[in-house]
């Protein structure tokens, strides 16, 4: 079983712990991660402004990057969402690209997805013992149906507090271009969003896309509050050595 990582380009250029914990926490499960270095962007910020056809052109990239993977792990709702909704748009008039692109979409997982729906795995021996809220984002709750694999997951997480957010299914504004082009609506909306965060007096977000991530962060920090924003991956590894360690102690 070849399985293979799509790193995406936040978490590449901005979160690389991220694919680490990914690539810890799937060896522990008896996978070993290929990486296509050909990769490169899924397409979605052209695609999202209008400019299909370099969208198109990213896309085939993709493709053939992962053309003989039987799975491929995504660290991002978002970018799993362009795949599963959108390419079959992109490639609609090309019947050879259609099928690859059908193909991609039916072995293509979110991490949270995978690790639940394939592998069965709702416990990795994580110990984290902080109190925590969970940011769904738009596109990983509303375009792939996430839902219960994140919870799944924490409800395992020895010493894990969970506080529900108020109002999580709220959009955080960021959104891709939508917070370039609409700031001050999308400031407007992560303000609103942070304050939700702060209600549940968490230590930590968590989430699992890392847009979403960066724009509450960046928030929370411009107001000086000292929350930890985290991707779900970088929790359950972190939790993992914790226990590791409290074992070895």
């Amino acid at each position: 079983m070849k399985v293979s990582l799509f790193i995406t380009c936040i978490s590449d250029a901005m979160f690389p712990p991220i694919g680490e914990a990914m690539t810890q926490l799937l060896a522990r499960c008896g996978v070993r991660l290929h990486f296509p270095e050909v990769q490169t962007c899924c397409g979605q910020p052209a695609f999202n402004s209008g400019y299909w056809d370099e969208a198109r052109a990213a896309a085939k990239t993709i493709l053939e990057a992962f053309a003989d993977s039987d799975f491929v792990i995504v660290p991002s709702g978002s970018c799993a969402g362009m795949i599963h909704h959108y390419y079959p748009r992109l490639f609609e008039h090309d019947a050879k690209l259609l099928e690859q692109s059908n193909r991609l979409k039916e072995k293509t997982y979110e991490f949270t997805q995978f690790l639940v729906q394939v592998l069965g795995v709702t416990d990795v021996g994580a110990y984290f013992p902080h109190k925590v809220t969970y940011h769904p984002s738009c596109h990983g709750t509303r375009l792939l149906g996430i839902k219960e694999e994140p919870m799944q997951l924490m409800s395992r997480v020895g010493g894990l507090e969970y506080v529900p957010l108020p109002y999580a299914e709220d959009c955080c504004g960021f959104g891709g271009t939508f917070a370039i082009k609409m700031s001050e609506i999308s400031g407007a909306m992560v303000e609103e969003k942070s304050t939700h965060v702060l209600e549940t007096e968490a230590e930590v977000l968590v989430g699992l896309d890392m847009g979403c991530l960066l724009n509450i962060g960046g928030n929370l920090k411009f107001r000086g509050k000292p929350v930890r924003v985290m991707h779900l991956a970088e929790l359950l590894y972190e939790g993992v050595r914790n226990r590791e360690q409290t074992a070895g102690g």
